[in-house]
């Protein structure tokens, strides 16, 4: 089936966390627009009116969960809100309905909700449901596309199942079109999940594309697919990826974006992970790592500044490790000052003060590292491959620098104990001037997806979290292993931690007030911090070209208890 050059609209549903445009549709814009498509691109992640509904379920829920069971509330909450949002969409029998959205709350934090404070955040889901069927019928019918794509996370999936089934009930002609990350974890092909959704979206989503879906999509459009088959992935392309190396193709078409909605503008240097922890799928999704050179990401990044007129990028790689030395000796060499951030491993070339000092002048501005642990054993058990000396040396080195330094922490890995937890707590106190933000995270299971499924499947049983009843209100279910932590005993452990992380004064950012608070603390504890983000709103800035060698970075990593 070929569509002779229809108009396409690519949209993000809520709800989701709008730090930057959303990436995957302007790399699917700007590909398709290079072949010749017209395409627009819509988040409704950014709608002021659907952000306050989904910020008022958050903050009713929360005054409902007493303060020490609430750990990292807006983390967790996340997955609350989006298995109400599917059973709202599918729910008949009131009854079951509400003791469903009862259990999913107790199952999270382990309160027990009367039947009054259940009718309010059903209520306000009634409402974001009204409001986002009135969105999505103005944008239809203001765009008129012949094909709706949308692509979806795990925390988007109710949202986009409601709007595929909108479109197929008001707009029958319009060819929908699914893919996204949701089919890396919650949906992994070959899972009950993945089986189970085919089955009873099969009237509203067309197609779905699994994995990388530049050349997928196009391939669809022209034709080349064949017509009666629903699911394709990269397998029915002889496993053709994106050569995202090339200098010849167009910077990220970002121009259907308000920007003033993001704090960063948005680009890549590469895709999949060289490395294979065992809670990621990223290698899983991605497949093969491939990455952009040095002087083609610089020329990317210049080229995006100019246009957009931002200098403050988030660079949305799973890694940064392999390009950092290459992208900031382009922008030492330069005229430029442009500032980058993004996710960084703890390794020997973090360890390096001399490195850091370059990556400073490069215009590397926040380093966001997955430490996960504190506790050496588990470290070794999620196949990290680092060290605690590693961790110490690269955080202090980095933040001596004054670059920011965000720590993400998981709790309740399976195996971990109290000592190990306790290991993680140490660690964080040891470092608390050194660090600009911890984000605590119980640790998520998918049945399938994850780097160590196959083991915890050998090692540990599976259980359903929610009543196997529910499947038809749920439609993706959660399951939960076994062993120790249970998921009660992590939960504790997440309030414990949360606990600990405010008594040490360590910010966990979650609004522009918390934003602001860090960023002054940052200020404070090191005198060569780089610029406050808000900072960035109305001024330019080339400090990070002056940047000096701080002496005290030494005197600073004897300051910690290395423990060796």
């Amino acid at each position: 089936m070929k569509i002779n050059q229809p108009k396409i609209l690519l949209g993000l549903l809520p709800v989701w966390t709008p730090l930057t445009p959303p990436l995957g549709l302007a790399c699917l814009k700007t590909f398709l627009q290079e072949n010749g498509y017209d395409v627009v691109t819509a988040d409704l992640s950014v709608n002021p009116h659907l952000k306050e509904s989904s910020n008022t379920y958050f903050n009713t829920l929360k005054s409902y969960i007493p303060e020490e069971k609430r750990g990292n509330f807006f983390s967790i909450a996340s997955q609350v809100l989006r298995n109400h949002m599917m059973v709202q969409i599918h729910q008949q029998e009131k009854k079951e309905y509400l003791e469903l959205v009862r259990t999913i709350i107790h199952k999270t934090f382990y309160t027990e909700l009367r039947r009054q404070q259940l009718l309010t955040l059903i209520q306000i889901l009634e409402d974001f449901y009204t409001m986002l069927e009135k969105y999505l019928i103005h944008l239809l019918e203001k765009e008129n596309p012949q094909v709706a794509g949308f692509s979806v996370y795990s925390d988007t999936l109710a949202a986009s199942v409601f709007a595929f089934r909108l479109i197929k009930r008001k707009y029958p002609h319009i060819l929908t079109v699914m893919g996204g990350g949701v089919f890396a974890d919650l949906l992994f092909k070959g899972s009950p999940n993945y089986e189970f959704f085919l089955e009873k979206t099969r009237h509203d989503i067309d197609k779905i594309i699994i994995g990388e879906g530049e050349i997928l999509f196009l391939e669809l459009l022209r034709g080349h697919l064949p017509v009666n088959q629903r699911v394709f992935t990269l397998g029915d392309i002889n496993g053709q990826l994106l050569d995202i190396s090339s200098s010849h193709t167009a910077p990220l078409d970002l121009t259907d974006f308000n920007l003033m909605n993001y704090p960063y503008l948005v680009s890549y240097t590469s895709r999949s992970c060289p490395f294979q922890c065992g809670f990621c799928s990223e290698t899983i999704q991605w497949g093969k790592y491939r990455r952009k050179k040095s002087k083609q990401i610089f020329t990317e990044l210049c080229q995006l500044s100019r246009q957009y007129g931002s200098q403050l990028f988030l660079l949305s790689d799973s890694l940064l490790n392999p390009v950092i030395t290459g992208i900031s000796e382009k922008f030492v060499q330069s005229d430029v000052s442009i500032y980058w951030e993004g996710w960084l491993r703890v390794d020997p070339q973090a360890c390096n003060p001399e490195n850091a000092l370059l990556w400073r002048r490069g215009g590397f501005y926040h380093a966001r590292i997955g430490v996960e642990s504190g506790s050496p054993r588990i470290l070794k058990l999620m196949n990290k491959k680092i060290t605690i000396e590693q961790v110490k040396e690269s955080i202090v080195n980095l933040a001596s620098m004054g670059i920011k330094t965000s720590t993400l922490w998981i709790i309740g890995y399976p195996g971990e104990t109290e000592a190990d937890f306790q290991q993680t707590l140490n660690i964080i106190e040891e470092l608390k001037d050194f660090i600009y933000e911890v984000e605590g995270t119980p640790f998520w299971y998918y049945l399938s997806g994850q780097s160590n499924s196959e083991q915890w499947k050998k090692k540990s049983r599976s259980v359903l979290l929610y009543p196997a009843k529910a499947k038809d209100l749920l439609i993706a279910q959660t399951w939960i292993l076994d062993c120790e932590p249970s998921r009660e005993e992590t939960f504790r452990r997440l309030s414990r931690f949360v606990k600990h992380q405010n008594k040490l004064g360590i910010p966990n950012i979650y609004s522009l007030k918390d934003l602001h608070q860090a960023d002054q603390r940052w200020k404070m504890l090191h005198k060569n911090a780089v610029p406050a983000l808000v900072e960035f709103k109305n001024n330019y800035f080339d400090e990070c070209k002056k940047a000096t060698k701080m002496s005290n970075i030494k005197n600073n990593l004897e300051d910690v208890a290395f423990g060796f």
